[in-house]
């Protein structure tokens, strides 16, 4: 089971930071805890970079495609996390077409093409579902703490370097969905 955020959530946009790219291999599933890569985000930076070619390439042709040129990505165990991302990252849609040709479809399918900002969520309340969390026994009030790959856990071991993100404020459902009110 991959990463999962459920559709039930509750937060204030002003906990939510789209300042960055996600790094890493595509397609991302959204509710992926990420830490900040390199310098992060500068004032003094431009604020696009180039991306590359949206698609074919062809001799004494110009098409580019911008994308920021500050990243996040996937946090591991000890790392400090900036928060979850709340929408998936991908390139093209579930027949393969290219996203970046048809941005409504993107907008529709909750997510954000490789290069552009994906929200990221400090804080709130959301439904969550992933491979570590699945496997646990979950209740009410248990810390939940960032795991490698950016998955969630709860602390079977010593804490060690685990950083707490939040709180379970319930125990599993059927579905192994846990509703966690995050805090970072």
């Amino acid at each position: 089971m991959a990463t999962q955020l459920r559709p039930f959530r509750d937060y204030d946009e002003h906990d939510v930071v789209n300042l960055f790219a996600l790094s890493g291999s595509y397609p991302a599933n959204k509710g992926l805890m990420v830490t900040v890569m390199g310098n992060g985000w500068k004032n003094t930076d431009e604020p696009f970079d180039m991306a590359g070619s949206p698609g074919a390439s062809y001799a004494n042709t110009v098409s580019q495609r911008y994308g920021l040129n500050s990243y996040v990505r996937a946090a591991a165990s000890g790392e400090n996390v900036l928060g979850m991302t709340l929408y998936d990252v991908r390139e093209t849609d579930e027949n393969g077409e290219k996203l970046i040709y048809n941005p409504r479809k993107a907008v529709e399918m909750g997510c954000v093409l490789s290069g552009q900002a994906v929200p990221v969520l400090t804080r709130g309340v959301v439904l969550y579902s992933g491979t570590q969390l699945a496997s646990q026994t979950v209740g009410a009030g248990v810390p939940i703490y960032a795991h490698d790959d950016g998955e969630l856990t709860i602390a079977l071991t010593p804490l060690g370097s685990l950083q707490k993100v939040g709180n379970a404020l319930g125990s599993k459902d059927s579905n192994n969905h846990v509703l966690i009110k995050l805090d970072l």
